[in-house]
Formats: C-alpha cells, sequence, structure tokens
C-alpha cells in the first residue's frame, strides 16, 4: 500500500511550505526568524498559564516545535525526543508479540 507525503507526516514543520502540521490541521507560521521565536515565546508562555480558560498545557510542546525550527539547541531536544520515543514504541510492540517488520 503506497502512501503520501502528507500522510506521513502528522506532526511538524513542512520545510517547504512554511507550515506546522497537528494531524490533519495545517497551520502557517511566520516567515521571519524573528516572528517564530516570537510565537513559540508566547505559546510557552500560554502554556505556563494552562491552569487559566482558554489556555492550556498543550502549548508548551507546540511552543517547543516552533522554537525548534530556529533554535538549534531546541532542536536536538527534540529529535532526541523523537528518537527516545520511536524506540520505545518498537519495545513496546516486540514485547507484546506485534510483528515490526514494514
Amino acid at each position: 500500500m503506497a502512501t503520501t507525503e502528507k500522510s506521513k507526516k502528522k506532526f511538524g514543520i513542512d520545510h517547504k511550505t512554511g507550515r506546522l502540521g497537528i494531524g490533519g490541521l495545517h497551520v502557517p507560521l511566520p516567515r521571519s526568524r524573528a516572528g517564530r521565536i516570537t510565537v513559540g515565546s508566547l505559546l510557552m508562555v500560554g502554556g505556563c498559564l494552562g491552569f487559566l480558560p482558554v489556555l492550556g498545557f498543550w502549548m508548551v510542546p507546540l511552543g517547543f516545535l516552533v522554537l525548534s525550527h530556529d533554535i538549534p539547541v531546541v532542536r536536538r531536544k527534540r529529535r532526541r525526543l523523537a528518537v527516545w520515543w520511536a524506540k520505545r514504541q518498537k519495545q513496546k510492540k516486540v514485547a507484546r508479540g506485534v510483528d515490526i517488520r514494514e
């Protein structure tokens, strides 16, 4: 079964279009580096105020994702988390006895 590139990338920034993909939702990001850093920082600050209505703790990882586009330290941390998560999911499948061949 062939999968398209769009269906593969469910969460992350598409560098070709400059859009942030979250599941089936694609949100445009500012083109300027300063604009992306501002949006990412505001998302993280708003996430710290997650106990308030409308704002939520979901904004913190989204802020990290936006900041990882421009800040190398955050990008490395995000990549390490992604690799760790993939290994963890693979180990869970092996432990359950699920066929992991692709």
